[in-house]
């Protein structure tokens, strides 16, 4: 795999990781690279400190895969930086549309990892159903109230950064259930460094334990994990269904309500205009570019 591929790659996750609901993991899974940014993330641990402590800064380089890390973290930038404003103008002004375009790419990656999983038998069809039913359960869950103060949080970053690694699930979707999602934008906004930094001991801790979790499945128990995850694919779908109902209100860190709990509804019960054509067109062209993209980089 060429650096340009890696860094390519990071610029779908980074794009996918820009809008709320749409997880950079996913763009991972389907690009062939997820077991390998794992292991390059648990590859953090002693033996990469005991390197750096005796000063042999090219050996724990090459432990943590740094190459690989440097041109994927560039790639996200890359996209962050470049459509960021863009993706927010369009979730403002054209949401229904942009949420259609997403569901086309959510649903052909989950069908595209359906035929990764081998044989299929009644348990890989229940690990399926078990990660669809998580998933859809954490779509349609209300917002809670966690505890205010650096205890909540040191836990809304542990528990948000192993949502972001999963496929399908977004981990500012997460931040927004916790009730944790104004706080974490505001002190971002304000640089109130004591959160910031609490936030990041959190994520980083979450991040060295789940990617081990994660990895350790995919080793031993690959097929049951893969359709464990193609679960959570089809069952984000409902994060990104276009046409939704609010149902509660989280005050965003601009100070505007943003919806905390939502239902899908048919598009003829939707309230406001379904744009049903458009919406088509456009799941039918997110659809088409997961497939091209599986089909140039999916074998990695």
């Amino acid at each position: 795999m060429t650096p340009l591929g890696v860094y390519l790659r990071g610029v779908l996750m980074g794009a996918a990781d820009i809008v709320p609901g749409v997880s950079g993991g996913t763009m991972a899974f389907i690009t062939g690279i997820y077991d390998r940014l794992l292991g390059s993330i648990r590859a953090f641990d002693l033996r990469c400190l005991r390197l750096l402590w005796q000063g042999r800064v090219r050996d724990a380089w090459e432990h943590v895969d740094g190459g690989f890390l440097l041109a994927l973290v560039l790639g996200i930038l890359t996209s962050i930086l470049s459509l960021a404003r863009l993706v927010s103008w369009l979730l403002a002004e054209y949401p229904v549309p942009l949420w259609a375009f997403f569901f086309g790419l959510i649903l052909a990656s989950a069908l595209v990892l359906v035929r990764h999983v081998p044989h299929w038998t009644a348990s890989r069809v229940a690990c399926l159903l078990v990660g669809l039913v998580l998933a859809a359960g954490i779509a349609l869950s209300p917002a809670v109230a966690m505890a205010p103060g650096l205890p909540g949080i040191f836990l809304a970053g542990f528990i948000a950064i192993c949502a972001m690694i999963l496929p399908g699930i977004s981990g500012s979707f997460i931040l927004i259930l916790l009730g944790m999602y104004g706080p974490i934008l505001n002190a971002v906004k304000n640089l109130e460094l004591d959160v910031m930094a609490v936030f990041a001991l959190g994520a980083g801790l979450g991040l060295m334990c789940f990617s081990r979790l994660l990895h350790w499945l995919l080793h031993h128990y690959h097929a049951a994990t893969m359709a464990l995850l193609t679960g959570f694919l089809f069952g984000s779908l409902l994060v990104v269904w276009p046409w939704k109902h609010a149902l509660d209100w989280v005050l965003g860190s601009d100070g505007e309500l943003r919806p905390a709990q939502q239902v899908p509804v048919l598009p003829w019960n939707f309230a406001g205009e379904p744009l049903l054509s458009i919406c088509v067109a456009l799941m039918v062209v997110g659809f088409a570019l997961v497939w091209l993209v599986d089909r140039r980089w999916g074998d990695g």
